[in-house]
């Protein structure tokens, strides 16, 4: 029994060995330094929810001279992009297993991300759960700070209340100015969710706020 509980212990042991195409920060509770991030002052960007990777992975693809994290609470979710990224050769990517909110309000050094991507999150539908929703007030003051000056917040949902309700925190927190999105603007690969609503003849909903000065 003793046995198994240290056994128990030493898995939860942090750091532990990254697989392949994994970040696992030396400290969790402390932010991170910048050339744990980023290789020798090359641009940042973040997917905040990753999903299946097939966002985070094109983006690597097209922008080789740009670095990508990609966050992910699942740790099952997290081992399959891994194996896409290593068999993709892909050397700019990385996941890293934690909670979106957490990265953002703790982790994520002063003006260290060019752009960070929050797409199709949970919208939180029911009013007594709002205050569930990551576009709070808080973490857009967290969002604007981990931003260089000029660098981007890019939302994306189906969810049309949510949107709003987005586009009303990002006014009311006025550290932002909102830009025009269209999907032919520049390059931004669809999710494999955005590829279904989309094919059901359903809108996505967009927001870009720019880091003022």
């Amino acid at each position: 029994m003793n046995g198994l509980v240290i056994a128990k212990q030493e898995l939860n042991v942090l750091p532990r060995a990254a697989m392949a195409g994994e970040m696992v920060p030396v400290d969790y509770f402390r932010e991170l330094a910048m050339e744990e991030i980023s290789r020798n002052g090359r641009a940042l960007e973040v997917d905040l929810g990753c999903g299946d990777g097939s966002f985070l992975m094109e983006m690597a693809r097209v922008y080789p001279e740009r670095d990508f994290i990609g966050v992910e609470r699942l740790l099952g979710r997290v081992r399959k992009v891994c194996k896409k990224i290593r068999r993709r050769g892909l050397e700019n990517a990385q996941v890293l297993r934690l909670d979106s909110r957490y990265l953002v309000e703790w982790l994520l050094p002063e003006a260290s991300v060019s752009r960070l991507h929050l797409l199709c999150p949970d919208p939180w539908p029911k009013l007594r759960h709002h205050r569930r929703r990551l576009v709070q007030l808080e973490f857009l003051t967290a969002v604007r700070r981990a931003l260089v000056p000029g660098g981007e917040f890019l939302f994306m949902t189906d969810h049309e209340e949510y949107f709003q309700w987005a586009v009303e925190r990002v006014r009311e927190f006025g550290g932002f100015e909102l830009l025009e999105w269209e999907e032919e603007t520049f390059f931004y690969p669809k999710t494999d969710f955005q590829v279904q609503w989309e094919s059901e003849g359903k809108s996505m909903w967009r927001l870009r706020g720019k880091k003022s000065f």
